[in-house]
């Protein structure tokens, strides 16, 4: 098996030699694609130096901030063209712990698409401030109740999933960002009857560098939820 871990970046010099490190010590298999979006700070740079160190780091540089979705679908249409056999999504700021890929890697031999919840098993997230918390876990069960779709935390964006599995979705089509960009990914996969495994992680929030989380990304998943729903029913996925 060849996995790729998909990292999106923008500003995150002070957690990317890291978790890089700390990601490729799980599994000698184990590749990096980050996906940066010009970052001022010298992330890009940085990457660029350990990949003459490592070869299983890849780098992919835009031309500027273009945002989490579709830096996603760029590093998915990646994974395809090298015929990588399962990619995996994953925060650069150890909120993902690494240490669980190998547990991904596992459970992806018998699913399509395994998900990191935050909330299979109660709430399992470390030092979000009480508003966040609610944002988030309103948000996914919106999401669920809208979509009828089944996933616990659909916002989550810690996950695996099978080369097939994201060659079977159009990915053309996939212009969401945020949580939306998360949703809609999730639920295109559901749709299509592929088998989805939830496992519970601890998700820990971010100690260095800043979220990205805005206003607009809340807006734009309120929307888009409402947008699947119709687009299943006229049999538009």
């Amino acid at each position: 098996m060849r996995p790729l871990v998909v990292i999106p970046t923008y500003n995150e010099i002070e957690n990317i030699e890291k978790i890089l490190k700390k990601i490729l010590s799980q599994d000698p298999r184990l590749e990096i694609l980050v996906v940066d979006d010009s970052s001022p700070d010298g992330t890009g740079e940085k990457v660029l130096g350990m990949r003459k160190a490592d070869g299983r780091i890849h780098l992919k540089r835009r031309s500027g901030k273009l945002g989490l979705g579709t830096a996603y679908v760029e590093g998915f249409k990646w994974a395809i063209e090298h015929k990588y056999d399962c990619v995996f999504e994953m925060d650069a700021d150890f909120s993902h712990d690494p240490a669980m890929l190998p547990v991904f890697l596992e459970e992806i031999k018998k699913y399509d698409l395994v998900i990191g919840s935050r909330y299979i098993n109660g709430v399992s997230v470390i030092n979000w401030p009480m508003s966040r918390l609610l944002l988030s876990y309103f948000a996914n069960k919106y999401a669920s109740l809208v979509t009828g779709c089944p996933i616990k935390d659909l916002t989550g964006g810690f996950k695996c999933f099978r080369r097939e599995t994201l060659e079977a979705i159009d990915l053309d089509k996939v212009h969401s960002d945020g949580y939306s960009f998360q949703i809609e990914i999730d639920f295109k996969v559901y749709a299509k009857g592929f088998r989805i495994k939830e496992i519970p992680i601890i998700f820990a929030d971010r100690t260095e560098g800043k979220s990205k989380m805005s206003k607009k990304i809340v807006w734009e998943a309120i929307f888009m939820v409402w947008r699947l729903r119709l687009a299943r029913l006229f049999r538009k996925l």
